[in-house]
């Protein structure tokens, strides 16, 4: 099992390929729903490009050892955005899907708390082989789990100080 490693122009192909998957299947949605933390830059992306509204759940599950080691999933008790969102029909995205086990339980959360929800579709770069869920919508399949090292990652081991250093005053 080999690390994959992103950069940030493969990491925003990757986004905008997904976009197209979406676009290109022809189903129509009413807002976006994106799973925060992997999912917000997706989340932000697709609302710009669909011209959709954006809600955002918090979900957590690598808590421990540094956010290497999964554990037990917890969905926040609301859903964020600027309004209700609105129709029957959101797209769920998130940066991928590792046990899967996040996918299983968010989707019919989702379709508890909202009444009005009737069909919720999911979005994801990447589905790793261990994925217990089939998303609707992935790019990668990879069958040997591998770590995937975000270019955005860099930000979990440095803090201000850090940053200041690196630009000097």
């Amino acid at each position: 099992m080999k690390d994959l490693y992103v950069s940030w122009d493969e990491y925003n192909r990757l986004v905008e390929k997904l976009a197209l998957k979406v676009y290109d299947s022809g189903w129509q949605f009413d807002a976006i729903v994106c799973l925060a933390r992997g999912g917000l830059r997706i989340g932000d992306v697709f609302s710009r490009l669909f011209d959709k509204p954006l809600g955002v759940l918090f979900t957590s599950s690598y808590r421990e050892e540094s956010g290497t080691k999964q554990s037990k999933l917890i969905i926040g008790d609301a859903l964020a955005s600027a309004s209700p969102l609105p129709g029957p029909n959101w797209l769920l995205v998130d940066d991928l899907v590792d046990s899967g086990a996040t996918l299983v339980e968010v989707l019919p959360a989702m379709q508890a708390r909202y009444n009005q929800l009737k069909q919720m579709k999911s979005a994801v770069i990447w589905r790793k082989g261990a994925s217990v869920a089939e998303p609707d919508f992935y790019l990668e399949h990879l069958p040997t789990n591998p770590w995937i090292h975000q270019p955005f990652e860099e930000y979990d081991n440095i803090g201000p100080s850090a940053l200041r250093a690196r630009y000097g005053k």
